[in-house]
């Protein structure tokens, strides 16, 4: 099992940039592939980016493709997501999250395919 903690959320204007960390506890931290997610009021939770448990597979929403940077650090059992040229649109609480995996190259972009997660931290970005 693993806990997960975001944190590195913020206010910040639109063009500004943010990274995210998700601390990752447990022991088997690379055997995971992790996932970003947000979700904004009224609005369902959507996929932002994930990585697969090596660390060479990235996948993003079109939404953030170009703006945004997943990466992990399995030393740290932290992941990160980097944000930049943000837009007001980018507004949510951001979620982490991190499924188990027997594939090094596998990653997950359906919410449903996750089984841990974090708390969120919540994102705003100003116009």
């Amino acid at each position: 099992q693993v806990q997960l903690e975001e944190s590195g959320g913020g206010l910040v204007q639109a063009g500004g940039s943010l990274r995210l960390s998700c601390a990752a506890s447990g022991r088997t931290f690379s055997s995971y592939a992790m996932g970003w997610f947000r979700q904004a009021p009224g609005k369902e939770r959507e996929f932002v980016a994930t990585i697969s448990w090596s660390g060479g597979n990235t996948y993003y929403a079109d939404s953030v493709k170009g703006r945004f940077t997943i990466s992990r650090d399995s030393a740290k059992n932290t992941v990160y997501l980097q944000m930049n040229s943000l837009k007001p649109e980018d507004t949510a609480v951001y979620y982490c999250a991190a499924q188990r995996t027997i594939s090094t190259s596998r990653y997950y972009a359906g919410a449903a395919q996750y089984d841990y997660w974090g708390q969120g931290t919540q994102v705003t970005v100003s116009s």
